[in-house]
């Protein structure tokens, strides 16, 4: 299909990025993976619209974009609710919506969480880097949307009005639970700071962004400080020689020399990525075993997904 020109931006909003699922293979080179912090709305959004789910979208932080519409497309908006609204009037999240030629698509006041993510029918003509679209200033990939910036890409029909059922959409609470599994470097604690670790509440500093998570409240000092540097998985939570938790997120560097206390599961990392600051996070201890069933359930809901919307599309 052709490549057209979608929206004109008038307003970038604060930081409003392309990004996809992430950059892989390349990590051995000291080159991250980034992608999307909140994998489960990207996902979404991309199969409600009949794309492949792993196509870039727009990631858009707190503050939205005021973008103008160059011709007639589906879009949905999944994630953080930022109040969107077409030409002044409110839209719903979490379903495909049709806007033409002039439409103004804008967002308003801050509901709940912090990410946004804008699909279109056809998905976005991002510019690639090493395999993937996802924006990563730190090493040079990309930027944010800029005034007078015009998007493109491959506008296709698609069904308005389809919408994923309410038991789905992800509340987006100030408080969460999450669950970690402990490890590599539980020896490097004592008994008395892993409890603590697991018990007290920690609350997402101010200066928390895309590399990381900077947790405030009970320091948990390790009795020895000094590892071999080893790969930095997503959601690793290394801590500080002045007992600072850091949730690694999705613009994490490669490699990192802080013991860590776990690392946060991958289906419970979207709550963590819409966690605004001051927000509250409690730990849990989990098993791999209980873990990877989470995952594979995770990954059979996206299937099922995929399966019906192909469905729907044969069917229109």
């Amino acid at each position: 299909m052709a490549q057209q020109e979608l929206f004109h931006v008038i307003k970038p909003g604060v930081q409003t990025i392309f990004q996809d699922m992430g950059r892989y293979g390349y990590q051995q080179y000291g080159v991250p993976v980034s992608g999307a912090m909140d994998h489960y709305s990207l996902q979404v959004a991309n199969i409600l619209l009949g794309n492949d789910r792993t196509s870039p979208c727009l990631e858009v932080t707190l503050i939205g974009p005021k973008l103008v519409a160059k011709t007639t497309m589906t879009i949905v908006i999944t994630g953080a609710n930022l109040s969107p609204q077409v030409n002044g009037r409110p839209i719903a999240m979490w379903k495909t919506v049709k806007i033409e030629p002039g439409d103004e698509l804008a967002f308003g006041k801050h509901q709940s969480g912090v990410r946004a993510y804008l699909a279109v029918s056809g998905g976005f003509a991002a510019p690639t880097y090493f395999g993937s679209s996802a924006v990563d200033r730190n090493s040079g990939f990309g930027q944010p949307l800029e005034k007078d910036d015009i998007i493109k890409g491959y506008p296709n029909k698609a069904i308005a009005g389809t919408g994923l059922a309410t038991s789905f959409i992800p509340d987006y609470s100030r408080k969460v639970s999450v669950s970690v599994i402990e490890g590599p470097h539980t020896d490097y604690f004592t008994n008395e700071a892993r409890d603590t670790f697991f018990t007290v509440p920690f609350k997402v500093a101010a200066n928390s962004n895309r590399m990381g998570y900077r947790l405030e409240g009970a320091a948990i000092k390790p009795e020895k400080v000094k590892v071999w540097s080893d790969g930095i998985p997503f959601g690793a939570i290394q801590i500080t020689s002045n007992g600072e938790p850091i949730i690694l997120m999705a613009d994490r560097q490669t490699t990192g020399g802080y013991p860590r206390i776990g690392t946060v599961i991958s289906t419970d990392l979207p709550k963590v990525a819409q966690l605004i600051p001051g927000g509250e996070l409690h730990f849990k201890q989990i098993s791999v075993q209980k873990a990877e069933e989470k995952a594979i359930k995770a990954a059979q809901f996206f299937r099922n997904l995929e399966q019906f919307q192909q469905t729907r599309e044969r069917r229109k």
